[in-house]
């Protein structure tokens, strides 16, 4: 039964998809909302671009699934909300989980639900979090039919910043993906290894799972439509991309130009090119 909606997400003759995630104002960071400040503006814009699927949260996928008609984005549905994003870290942190979130997604007619498998330094504490509510999740998709994404995500201190940066140490990423496909995840979102050409360790690790690269912060339009060439190229079977979109001042745009390298193996030059005037 899972099949089925990963049918609504994956392109059938590329076999990969973009995942666009609008969930950021889940995490209570309030230089996530750049773009999303009006998410019903944000949404229409991005259903108007076609991406494969938009990743959104319980209270705002209406948005999207109030849109008539059935050639749409599909939704994928993010289920727990945490507190390690913040530029201000709180002592405790913590990572909660939705009540009855399979269900929830299930009502609101998702393709899939995607959860957490944080590793901080010095917090244990919110690994165990992301680990029952990964087992919990486990138990009622595999009961309604729901595919699981797990995003494992390695963070490394950043003394100049005062907060936790994400950590492209494959060393760290590659163990957490394979803990995350031991678990049972259907799909992973996981972020680029420092060296991108190192990234087929992660695709090879996950083994038959397939692997969905996250795009992280903001960077430079030719140098994230690289990076993005060189992981597609070494196996990645689509992209979750938030800020890299919402962010950017032509969102449409990239939007089309990630498309265009997803499903047409455009160039980075062709794919820039859809963001010229």
């Amino acid at each position: 039964m899972k099949s089925y909606r990963l049918n609504r997400l994956f392109n059938p003759a590329s076999g990969k998809c973009l995942d666009i995630a609008v969930d950021h104002g889940f995490f209570r960071e309030g230089t996530f909302l750049k773009g999303i400040e009006n998410i019903e503006t944000a949404v229409e814009t991005l259903i108007h671009a076609d991406p494969d699927a938009i990743q959104l949260t319980v209270g705002q996928a209406k948005h999207l699934q109030e849109v008539p008609g059935k050639d749409k984005p599909a939704l994928v549905l993010r289920t727990d909300t945490a507190n390690v994003y913040n530029a201000n870290l709180p002592p405790n942190l913590y990572c909660h989980l939705l009540e009855e979130a399979v269900l929830q997604a299930v009502r609101l007619d998702a393709v899939c639900v995607v959860v957490n498998l944080f590793l901080v330094p010095d917090h244990p504490e919110i690994t165990e979090y992301c680990l029952k509510n990964i087992l919990k999740l486990k138990k009622d998709c595999d009961h309604y039919g729901m595919p699981m994404m797990v995003e494992p995500i390695a963070f490394s201190p950043d003394p100049a910043k005062g907060h936790y940066s994400v950590d492209g140490d494959a060393d760290k990423i590659i163990p957490l993906v394979r803990q995350a496909v031991e678990l049972g995840a259907d799909l992973i979102k996981a972020d680029p290894t420092e060296n991108a050409e190192e990234y087929h360790k992660v695709i090879e690790i996950a083994g038959r799972v397939p692997v969905l690269a996250r795009g992280g912060s903001k960077g430079d339009d030719r140098v994230v439509l690289q990076k993005t060439r060189t992981l597609l190229d070494q196996g990645a079977k689509g992209l979750v991309y938030g800020r890299n979109i919402i962010h950017h001042e032509n969102p449409a745009g990239m939007t089309q130009a990630l498309m265009a390298m997803i499903h047409n193996d455009a160039s980075v030059e062709e794919a820039y090119s859809l963001l010229l005037p």
